[in-house]
């Protein structure tokens, strides 16, 4: 059996006197994506900070790729491979779309992120607006360039949080497809999402959470099946 990409266990996370998750399990294997669903303030985003070391305290087990980091620092903890796409996007106003792409160091033990040419041809738009400042981008277009950005990195267990948020329905079948072409690449994935349209098709496995539990979880082949149980826990 080969060692999960990702293996959380008994995770508790605390925001200052705030205690956010409680005893939180999640195994990811390398290859797969899998989605984290939930209502707003159920503990996703907090998960996926938890796994960087950017929240308070953390008690509990995290292994990535093997490799045990709940005592590591943010930037060792990238190192082992793990590239973050925050809500928030972070693109660099000041910076051009290429310079936004160019700023990251490498991580991972390859360290072999993909090329600007290989980006370009996975978002052309990057291509066409590549030297235009962050500020002047389109959401969809920040959003495409947050995502690439880690992938220059040669990050290979993926973490992005809402990706789809807010975004014309013609970019986010763009970054489903990135999604389908990245598995094929043998990327991990690990997926907070809302839009649980965007996220049924691609996930192979799914988490739901509630009050920063782990309440459900199934394979992709059960998602019919739990429909009912996934309409009173989310309301989709």
């Amino acid at each position: 059996m080969s060692t999960p990409a990702l293996e959380i266990s008994g995770l508790n996370a605390w925001y200052g006197e705030s205690h956010i998750l409680h005893g939180v399990d999640i195994s990811v294997n390398k290859g797969e994506v899998v989605t984290i669903l939930g209502r707003n303030g159920a503990g996703r985003t907090t998960t996926m900070r938890a796994i960087l070391g950017l929240t308070g305290a953390r008690t509990g087990s995290i292994r990535i790729h093997g490799t045990e980091s709940i005592d590591m620092q943010t930037f060792k903890i990238a190192h082992l491979g793990v590239g973050y796409c925050p809500e928030e996007r972070g693109i660099f106003a000041s910076l051009s779309c290429e310079e936004n792409l160019l700023l990251p160091p490498p991580v991972g033990a390859a360290g072999g992120g993909m090329s600007l040419a290989e980006i370009y041809e996975m978002f052309p738009n990057l291509l066409e607006r590549r030297h235009s400042p962050g500020t002047r981008l389109s959401g969809g277009e920040q959003q495409m360039l947050a995502v690439a950005r880690i992938l220059r990195t040669g990050a290979n267990l993926l973490l992005l949080d809402e990706i789809s948020e807010g975004l014309a329905p013609v970019i986010v079948q763009t970054l489903a497809r990135m999604i389908k072409m990245l598995k094929t690449k043998g990327y991990t994935i690990v997926m907070v999402e809302q839009n649980f349209r965007f996220a049924a098709p691609l996930a192979d496995r799914f988490y739901v959470m509630e009050h920063g539990q782990i309440v459900e979880h199934f394979p992709a082949s059960e998602l019919a099946s739990k429909q009912q149980v996934l309409n009173e826990l989310l309301g989709v």
